[in-house]
């Protein structure tokens, strides 16, 4: 299993990616200058929307895709200087499902053993399969596996070589609620026993609940890096949510910056900025109106507001 480390788990530096500009094919830039570290024994979350450079950074990480410029650090190994030792401290889980049908769980999680060089008597397949939940499907053709079972193959593929880092490619897309919840209290347990993972999604509630920092990608760019909570905390909007005791009238005089919904519910969302709107000032406009208050409730920002605002588009 992962082993603690006080550097970086991934640090990358002025990692570039360019992709044609010759033979007449015109140059697409992916990746520009991302800088980036990625805090050992973290769950750190990878964001961004279509086509922001996060499958290019990711397939950097696994030794797929090879970088025009910058320098990759894996556990400490760089990947020019020692590319086998990088390789086999990082595991991925891709998003697409690649795996042979005439294998059985058993056997291709042996065969992955084998290509990491991992000798028999250090084998964990057995391990494995009960972790993935596949046990009673160990010698069953993988074609014959349902859709959620194969995605919990390719974590048992991902784990094989016991890597440090963990690489989560979107790995609840597609599945059921029951599945994603098992995926989790598998994540947990293993960044409990030490081991940092990455995680891509475009479930934005999901990246709030299980990741301590999230690194957001737009244009080939890094245009956010924090704690997850710090990211949140960077919107200053707040929403009172009214529920009046009577009817409202439709010319309400409120404090300047503050937007008002009716919505179907009968409610009144009363959007407001926390440095510079006060709630006892909104209070006192609708009490000042003649608006009864029968319920009072408020609304945070989350991180889906905070990726709009930095990106203008919707996380994929």
């Amino acid at each position: 299993m992962a082993t603690a480390r006080t550097q970086g788990a991934i640090e990358i530096e002025g990692l570039r990616k360019v992709y044609g500009g010759s033979g007449g094919t015109p140059a697409k830039e992916a990746l520009s200058g991302v800088d980036l570290d990625v805090p050992a024994g973290s769950i750190f979350g990878l964001l961004g929307p279509n086509g922001a450079g996060k499958s290019t950074l990711i397939n950097i990480l696994a030794g797929l895709v090879t970088k025009s410029a910058g320098r990759v650090r894996i556990w400490g190994f760089d990947q020019d200087v020692n590319p086998r030792q990088s390789r086999a401290a990082i595991g991925v889980m891709p998003q697409e499902t690649n795996i042979d049908p005439f294998f059985t769980p058993r056997a291709a999680l042996e065969v992955q053993a084998g290509l990491y060089g991992v000798p028999k008597s250090r084998r964990r397949t057995d391990e494995i399969l009960s972790l993935i939940g596949l046990e009673d499907k160990a010698e069953a053709y993988a074609r014959t596996l349902s859709g959620g079972m194969k995605r919990r193959l390719l974590l048992g593929k991902a784990l094989v070589h016991a890597p440090q880092v963990l690489v989560l490619d979107e790995p609840t897309a597609g599945v059921d609620l029951e599945l994603r919840q098992m995926l989790w209290v598998n994540v947990r347990r293993l960044n409990e026993q030490g081991m940092t993972i990455i995680l891509t999604t475009h479930y934005l509630e999901e990246a709030q609940e299980m990741c301590d920092e999230i690194a957001i990608i737009d244009r080939g760019r890094v245009v956010a890096r924090d704690t997850t909570s710090a990211l949140v905390g960077r919107m200053d909007t707040k929403t009172l949510v009214i529920t009046p005791d009577g009817p409202v009238p439709d010319d309400l005089s409120l404090p300047e910056g503050v937007s008002v919904t009716r919505r179907p519910s009968g409610t009144l969302a009363l959007g407001y900025s926390r440095s510079r709107v006060a709630p006892g000032a909104v209070l006192a406009a609708l009490a000042a109106a003649g608006v009864g208050i029968r319920d009072l409730a408020t609304e945070e920002p989350d991180l889906e507001d905070v990726f709009l605002s930095l990106t203008g588009s919707a996380v994929a």
